[in-house]
């Protein structure tokens, strides 16, 4: 299962805001490569919402242009019964 880029966001300022109230250096360090981490994440995670959204909208469009062209098949042969097998 991939985390979504919210997810990844809400947890890269997590880890910001944890390195930013720490005293202590070695948490600091740790909240800071943890925040760096989702940031990579969160990237990787946008391109992957963004290729999605790219590849339902070409379905889509092929799609239409199925129908579209079925459609248009269907009403040629509805013309001239005699192209196709009207007498079935």
């Amino acid at each position: 299962m991939n985390p979504s880029s919210v997810l990844c966001r809400a947890q890269e300022a997590h880890h910001r805001d944890r390195a930013a109230a720490t005293p202590l250096a070695n948490v600091r360090m740790i909240a800071e490569k943890a925040a760096s981490a989702w940031g990579v994440e969160a990237l990787i995670a946008e391109k992957r919402e963004r290729r999605h959204i790219q590849t339902v909208l070409t379905a889509a469009c092929i799609l239409d242009e199925k129908r579209f062209a079925r459609a248009r098949h269907d009403q040629i042969l509805g013309e001239n019964p005699d192209r196709d097998l009207a007498s079935v």
